[in-house]
Formats: structure tokens, sequence, C-alpha cells
């Protein structure tokens, strides 16, 4: 294990239970006769409850690492272990049966369903996961009422702000109960205000809710929110930090 890694792995929250447990994860392309490595011996711990922001430049690793632990991908070698099981073991059935009981996802495009009611909407993935109508609607309308669209339940994708569509999503993502969310650039498309309305919500459910949030962002107010802030640069592990250990400004991180 190099220095940096080690750091990466050890520098945590005190007295929290690791979710994700990663080691050695590596994710190359065979190109002809040139091999790209999307990520290099990334070690990393996942606090359960944790907002972990992630940060890097376009082509740092951010989206593969998320693949990664949103068991959407698998690594080239290297293991992730959740609750003592190595995703990278299990079979495709197992993988998406994971996914749906166990990681929500946030897109910064939203992904509604034009025609869907927010509820619609919210009840798809419980759906797809055998429950009943009648219980999904249940939770959706109970999801929806957690992140302030109680009175929005009925109204389409066209009837709602920028800022409303983003918390059906994590609506959403939330309907199964899932142990992590993850986020890609949940404020990239959204104004300052409502922006920072998101990022209130979701260290809201990190907070409160336990949910472990990991946010891949370049948005430096999510920072202020996170609780350590993980920086990828050319598929490894730059820097690891706790929040209280940053100088947070406007215009830089310091």
């Amino acid at each position: 294990m190099n220095e940096t890694s080690s750091n990466a792995a050890t520098a945590a929250p005190p007295e929290q239970e690791v979710l994700f447990h990663i080691r050695g994860l590596n994710k190359k392309f065979d190109l002809g006769h040139l091999t790209v490595y999307a990520l290099r011996d990334v070690d990393l711990d996942i606090y359960r409850g944790e907002y972990l922001s992630v940060m890097g430049p376009s082509g740092s690793g951010k989206s593969t690492l998320f693949n990664m632990i949103g068991a959407l991908d698998r690594p080239s070698s290297g293991e992730i272990r959740v609750a003592g099981h190595d995703l990278t073991r299990l079979q495709p059935r197992e993988l998406a049966y994971f996914r749906g009981n166990h990681i929500g996802y946030v897109f910064q495009s939203y992904n509604l369903i034009p025609s869907y009611t927010a509820i619609d909407n919210v009840a798809l993935p419980l759906l797809f996961s055998g429950v009943p109508y009648d219980q999904a609607v249940v939770r959706s309308k109970e999801v929806l009422g957690q992140v302030g669209l109680g009175n929005r339940m009925t109204h389409r994708p066209g009837e709602m702000s920028g800022g409303q569509q983003q918390r059906v999503a994590i609506a959403r993502a939330l309907a199964n109960h899932p142990a992590i969310l993850l986020a890609d650039e949940p404020t990239a498309n959204l104004d300052t205000k409502t922006g920072e309305e998101i990022i209130d919500l979701m260290a809201k459910l990190s907070r409160e809710d336990g949910v472990t949030v990991v946010s891949a962002t370049h948005d430096h107010k999510m920072l202020a929110a996170s609780d350590r802030i993980l920086w990828i640069k050319e598929g490894r592990v730059d820097r690891l930090q706790l929040r209280a250990d940053l100088d947070i400004e406007i215009g830089g991180v310091h």
C-alpha cells in the first residue's frame, strides 16, 4: 500500500462504522498496445452516515469510482467489501439485487419520466422490486414529504422547477431505504439558491436519517456541508481530508 493510499484509508471520522471497505482497486482498459488506468491502487473506507464529497478534474476517475461503488461496473482487480461481502465476486443477478436494495442514484439531469406524476416517478424502483402498487404509493408519499414536496405529489416534471424535480429524483433514490446515496453533480443544473437547498437536504439526510451520501461535485458550497472530501487525480487518491481540517472560502479551498 502506498503512502497516499494509506492516508486515504485511515483519514476518518472517529468511532464510525465502515460501510464500504475498498482495497487495491484498479480499473484498466487495453487499447491495442496501450493500457490506460482509470483507477489505480485505490484504498478507501466509506463510513455509515457520512457525507463524502469527491473532487477531481474531468477524466480523473471520479465516474469510474462511482460506478464501482454503485455496483454498475467491475474493477480489473481489488476488492470492494460491504458488510463482509465482496462486490467483485457477486454474480450479475446478485449485483442487480444489491443495487436495487442498497444504492440510491441521483443525477444532474434528474432522469424523470415526463408523463408520470411525482408519485409515480418515485414509485418506479419499488414496483421494479416487486412492491405492490398500493404500498409503493404510500412509500412514495412518505419520501416526497420527507424532501419537502408534500404539496406537489400529483404534479408532473414539466409543472415543477428544476429544484423540485431534483427533489423528486432524491425521493426516488430514497424509496427503497438505501444505505448509500450516490449523487453525480446534483447541483450542476440549478441556480445558486436552489443548489444550496439541495445541499442542505442531502446533509440533513446524512445527519438525521443516517444515509451515507457520496457526491461528485465542483461546488465548494457542497464541500462545506461534507464530513470529508476526497480528491482524485489521474485515477489515484490524491488526498482525503476531514472537513474540519480545511479552510473553505468563497472562490477556493485552502
